[in-house]
């Protein structure tokens, strides 16, 4: 069976701008079968790095939030702390950084809650008896909510050779303790060079795994059981994840991260990608590199594999830019993903996600 996949160009005039677009994209991808009257409604989006300017427009978000509301929904818009020691790694920062990049109340029409809480371990285990993984640990906000929307800018990524709606779901909605489970298989390492020994690592460890010897943090892989609370707590920086994990095995492991993170949601859910400002790299990126690819429109689906799928080909079908990261493939057609990261087999994700029962890699795109 093929899935409906509903594409929106970049087209717009006088009777129809692109917002209009949007809210007709919605309505016709089936938004009033995912969303009730009262229905607690998580908009998953990536709040962006600050310093990068390719995540998704929050004006754009706006019209979201209006449809789901004109359904006498209560939408909200969520994103996760991110692992890596930086500007969004609690809820305080990240939220700030979400209202500079223009994620604020009067723009977007809607608060703004982080999904896993305040330091990122506010978070259920959910049982999905994966092919590697049985349980993963999802954001409690996404488990809680009533509906999910996922609103992801489709772009390339250095680890996944794209990242979706697959990735947001997967990446974006679990908790640091999950981030870290999908990455690494080691303990976190300290950075010798930026350790003070002042021990608030110790007092976050719940496991009595870091100990001050010679005035430095070491962390005891043996009894290190990875919830990476020690990561937030170091103001200095000095404890950094080990990115030990295979390309391919994260994709996998992030496909049955995305079914944790559908978890009772049959029915409930919706998503859309944006292919417009294609990008390199990821958005977590304090900076944006040139677009690989002109804008090409935006994509819904109640099918994230096919939505995904769908997505990749549009881009791999046009046509590349010249003098930007894109290496090979700028004839239509050409791999853009590989063009851009050749060591990386995208194709990874798709298959692991219908393999499990997500969704199929089978589409037609239904323009609208």
């Amino acid at each position: 069976m093929r899935s409906k996949v509903f594409f929106a160009d970049m087209r717009a005039g006088a009777k129809e701008n692109l917002f209009g677009k949007i809210g007709r994209l919605m309505q016709q991808a089936g938004l009033a079968q995912s969303v009730a009257p009262g229905d607690l409604v998580a908009v998953k989006v990536h709040f962006g790095e600050r310093g990068n300017h390719t995540f998704i427009r929050p004006i754009f978000l706006r019209r979201v939030v209006d449809e789901i509301k004109a359904l006498e929904g209560k939408p909200f818009l969520t994103d996760s702390s991110t692992l890596y020691p930086g500007e969004r790694k609690e809820a305080v920062s990240a939220l700030a950084c979400a209202v500079e990049n223009g994620f604020a109340y009067a723009v977007v029409n809607a608060p703004l809650i982080m999904c896993d809480g305040l330091k990122g371990h506010n978070a259920k285990d959910i049982q999905v008896d994966g092919e590697i993984l049985k349980t993963v640990n999802i954001g409690a906000e996404i488990l809680e909510a009533d509906a999910l929307i996922a609103v992801s800018h489709f772009k390339c990524h250095e680890l996944t050779g794209f990242g979706g709606t697959l990735k947001n779901l997967g990446m974006g909605c679990s908790s640091r303790t999950g981030k870290m489970q999908q990455h690494s298989t080691v303990a976190p390492k300290v950075a010798e060079r930026f350790c003070n020994g002042c021990s608030v690592c110790l007092k976050s460890c719940a496991h009595a795994a870091i100990a001050i010897i010679e005035g430095k943090a070491q962390i005891d892989p043996a009894a290190c059981v990875g919830c990476s609370r020690c990561i937030t707590a170091c103001q200095r920086k000095a404890i950094n994840i080990q990115w030990n994990e295979s390309a391919s095995l994260v994709m996998r492991k992030m496909a049955e991260y995305a079914k944790g993170a559908l978890y009772g949601k049959q029915g409930k859910t919706l998503f859309l990608n944006f292919i417009t400002q294609v990008s390199p790299a990821c958005d977590c990126y304090g900076h944006a590199d040139a677009p690989i690819v002109n804008d090409i429109g935006i994509c819904a689906s109640a099918d994230p594999v096919a939505l995904d799928q769908a997505c990749a080909d549009l881009v791999n079908n046009a046509r590349g830019n010249q003098e930007t990261a894109l290496a090979s493939g700028h004839e239509p057609g050409g791999d853009k993903f590989r063009g851009v990261h050749p060591e990386i087999d995208w194709e990874v994700q798709l298959e692991h996600a219908e393999k499990i029962g997500i969704g199929t890699r089978g589409y037609e795109l239904v323009r609208i």
